[in-house]
């Protein structure tokens, strides 16, 4: 039976492993950013068509993850967990024996209803383990597996697909999410999700709860934000290549290094994220805008363009823990499932429209117009949060138990 939250420590190592099921669930997500070049010749198409199968997967995301959240509410959230993580790695080896395009479109339709479920009650898991006082470090601690998919999962990915050729990649990306979903057998406590309703009590329905606007709010920023990224870091290994000159062995270094720069950045975040989140989340955005601007400007100084990498991936890996955490700090408790669901949708969203506007992009203007679209994305997204700041700042003053400075 669930332990309620107030009476247990810091919950450590469920949160770190729940952290390793993000880490590998992103991993897959992203695999075939890093294998563009491979996919396209073994599939036979061009390398939009392969980065075109991002925005599946995350439509697949955006139009099923409210409704399968609402769908599973009253189900136990950890064998929830367990049966999308199974799924998740069937998907990894039917992508390894893809025969066509349209088999591995097959399986990022499935892998992203695994995806949508997955993440809409992974990202409210936090918010059942401990009290709201201690959520951003929680928060920030689960995101981590995504800060290090960029690390270690995708370049490691990379590395294995150049390698040994990436259907082999897919493999044992299956297996690694195999080995995870036994980890969360054993290390990460059940929780109770389902909030008790008081004698007399009449329950809110979901649509009614005051909270709902805000949420909807944090979810159009996040949006927002998505779509500048991935409209370029879709494409960044062509980029890298083509436009920067570096050669296709450095590659993975390259994503390394904006990976380690991602876990600094999350790291930063869960030290002084939980007491400064809007200067924290202006600041980020302002950086990735900087960056972007300055790879687009001088795509050729190769020593300016890892600085900038270095400099974007630090903004960018706090980003996605301070919005969520915003997200479950504006959203009342019988709301938190449904707003990490509805956040999620805003991720993939932005995902999947990003890496659609840069395959226009690329069949358009060309691969150098990339970063300038990005940085333009991201300054909309500062006024943006300069206007909706005093709406949800004037509803958390409404919620005196809502940290939000």
């Amino acid at each position: 039976m669930p332990v309620p939250k107030t009476e247990t420590a810091f919950p450590w190592i469920g949160l770190v492993t729940l952290a390793g099921a993000i880490f590998v669930t992103v991993t897959s997500e992203f695999l075939p950013t890093g294998l563009l070049p491979q996919m396209a010749e073994g599939l036979n198409v061009s390398q939009a068509q392969v980065g075109l199968l991002i925005t599946v997967f995350a439509a697949t995301v955006v139009v099923s993850a409210a409704a399968l959240t609402n769908f599973t509410r009253r189900f136990p959230r950890k064998p929830l967990i367990l049966i999308v993580l199974v799924a998740f790695a069937l998907t990894n080896f039917l992508g390894a024996i893809a025969p066509t395009y349209e088999f591995m479109v097959a399986t990022r339709v499935l892998g992203g209803l695994a995806h949508g479920l997955f993440w809409a009650v992974v990202g409210a898991y936090p918010g059942h383990l401990v009290p709201q006082r201690q959520l951003a470090r929680a928060v920030a601690i689960t995101s981590a597996g995504g800060s290090a998919a960029f690390v270690l999962g995708v370049p490691a990915g990379t590395a294995i697909g150049h390698a040994l050729g990436w259907r082999l990649a897919f493999v044992a990306m299956g297996a690694v999410i195999l080995v995870f979903t036994a980890l969360v057998v054993k290390f990460v406590p059940a929780v109770e999700h389902r909030q008790p309703v008081k004698t007399g009590e009449i329950p809110l329905p979901l649509r009614r709860d005051p909270t709902l606007p805000g949420v909807i709010l944090v979810g159009m920023i996040t949006l927002t934000i998505m779509v500048g990224h991935n409209l370029f870091y879709t494409y960044i290994v062509p980029y890298f290549t083509d436009v920067n000159g570096f050669p296709v062995g450095a590659v993975s270094a390259l994503l390394l290094v904006y990976g380690i720069a991602g876990a600094g950045g999350l790291i930063l975040v869960g030290v002084v994220g939980g007491r400064l989140p809007r200067l924290g989340l202006f600041a980020g955005v302002l950086f990735v805008a900087i960056s972007a601007l300055a790879i687009g400007l001088l795509p050729t100084e190769q020593w300016l363009v890892m600085v900038a990498l270095v400099v974007w991936g630090a903004a960018l890996g706090g980003i996605p823990a301070l919005l969520q955490t915003r997200a479950l700090h504006t959203a009342s408790p019988q709301l938190r499932d449904l707003s990490s669901a509805l956040v999620t949708t805003s991720f993939n969203i932005g995902i999947g429209g990003g890496a659609f506007v840069g395959a226009l992009l690329l069949d358009g203007p060309g691969l150098r117009s990339l970063p300038f679209v990005d940085a333009a994305v991201m300054v909309g997204v500062l006024a943006l949060l300069l206007v909706s700041d005093r709406t949800i700042r004037n509803r958390s003053a409404r919620r005196p138990s809502i940290p939000f400075s």
